[in-house]
Order: C-alpha cells, then structure tokens, then sequence
C-alpha cells in the first residue's frame, strides 16, 4: 500500500515547463480571480505606454541625448574595473607582446631586404 500512496502522490503532482518555444496554448492558465488582476495591471501599464509614445519629437530628440547619457553612465558603473595590480600586469603584457611582434616584424623586413638584394645582384 505504501508504494500506491506514492504513486498516486507523484501522478496527482503535474509539473509543467515553460520554455521559449512553447505556444500560449501550453501554458498553464491562472484562476479567474488573478487574471482579472493581472488584466487591470496591463492596461494600466499599456495607457500609460501610450501616453509616453505620443509626446512631441522635439522633446524625444532631447531625451534621446539625455537618455543616451544616462543609459552610457549606468553601464560604466556597472563596469567591473581592474585592481591597480592586474593594470600593471595587462599593460605590462600588452608592452611585452608589443615588443615581441616589433622584433619579428623587424627580422622578417630584414630578412626580406637581404634576399632581394641577392635575387638583384646588388
């Protein structure tokens, strides 16, 4: 008997996923009382979002600078930035690799010049 009250716990139990590929007709629907709360929300959220669409373009060029601003300021403090100690050591690896391609570009310039001059005769 245990192991039909189990059974009957797991079956009576339904999980369902909800991916970004399902169709609206998969997903579980919500009681009648929370969709009549949900629908007041959203049009309320939706009048609003018209409200803002139908603004002059002049004042949404302007916000569009400020808004641009803004948005440049947020990223930069959501920028994690580096310890002094990791700069030094990234601009230190940055010089040496620098330094490294110089040189082969150098003995490959090098190298190119002297078989030229062979295949001229200079």
């Amino acid at each position: 008997m245990a192991k039909t009250s189990k059974t009957s716990a797991k079956s009576a139990t339904k999980v369902t996923r909800i991916t970004a590929n399902d169709d609206a007709s998969k997903r579980p629907t919500a009681s009648s009382s929370e969709a009549s709360k949900k629908g007041k929300g959203r049009s309320e959220t939706n009048k609003k979002s018209v409200k803002r669409s139908s603004t002059s373009t002049e004042s949404r060029k302007k916000g569009s600078k400020v808004g641009y601003f803004r948005g440049a300021w947020r990223e930069l403090r959501q920028v994690r930035w580096p310890d002094r100690a990791t700069t030094w050591k990234m601009t230190g690896a940055v010089l040496i690799f620098t330094a490294i391609f110089a040189v082969i570009i150098l003995l490959l310039d090098a190298g190119f010049k002297y078989m030229f001059q062979i295949i001229i005769g200079r």
